[in-house]
């Protein structure tokens, strides 16, 4: 359906017959890829979700950013889950990948954007088209989140992550924003407005992520709060 006829749809006048069929058959794809998110990934050990742009070029400082962080989490017996897609999920997947490392890629089904990268293991690509699921396959199997610069679904991802271990509906796993530049606008924006004009955080709330510049300094931050509790991964 067109734009139009999805928000003239959502106010049409359904009869029992219609809900029940349309809606039940909903439920039933929704089960569906929950237990095929949950069979494929239960047993795939710790891993560290990276997010970023579908759009960043191979080109942009960025992307080798995010390869250093798949080569470096998978050197430490780290699987880097992604998106699927190309752009900072390929780099992802590609560190990973080239490193012998496990490589999962979440992929969603999009009209224009979205299509799978080379670099994932063949039996740890998933197809999704639910975003709301995809996200709960990231949260539910990361111990660690590397957010790159991104757009909108990015910003969906890092606050979805940053939302669940404020609320204490996940355990507190560490979330690194990787480029100052780039996010610092943001996390000045949180701290003056959302913390000290409206008080709608508490200040502790920044302590939920931290903000560098390097995949090394990425890979260092999740490598030194697992030493903490002294747990290693499960190679």
């Amino acid at each position: 359906m067109t734009s139009e006829e999805k928000i003239r749809s959502a106010f049409a006048n359904k009869d029992w017959q219609e809900i029940k069929v349309t809606d039940s058959w909903q439920i039933f794809k929704i089960m569906a890829e929950f237990v095929d998110g949950f069979e494929k990934l239960a047993k795939i050990g710790p891993c560290v979700s990276i997010f970023g742009s579908a759009r960043t070029a191979e080109t942009n400082p960025y992307y080798q950013i995010a390869v250093e962080c798949g080569r470096l989490l998978t050197d430490r017996g780290y699987g880097v889950i992604t998106g699927g897609g190309p752009g900072i999920m390929e780099a992802g997947n590609k560190g990973a990948h080239m490193n012998g490392g496990k490589s999962v890629g979440l992929n969603i089904d999009l009209p224009f954007e979205q299509f799978h990268n080379k670099y994932i293991d063949h039996n740890k690509l998933l197809e999704f088209d639910y975003f709301f699921i995809r996200k709960v396959m990231f949260m539910k199997y990361s111990q660690g989140f590397v957010v790159l610069p991104g757009g909108m679904g990015t910003m969906d991802e890092l606050f979805e992550a940053i939302t669940l271990i404020q609320t204490g509906k996940i355990a507190r796993f560490p979330i690194v924003l990787v480029g100052k530049d780039y996010w610092g606008g943001l996390v000045d924006w949180i701290k003056s407005h959302m913390l000290e004009k409206e008080h709608n955080i508490h200040a502790e709330d920044l302590n939920l992520f931290r903000l560098v510049d390097t995949a090394e300094e990425a890979a260092e931050h999740i490598f030194r709060f697992y030493n903490k509790y002294v747990l290693k991964p499960n190679f």
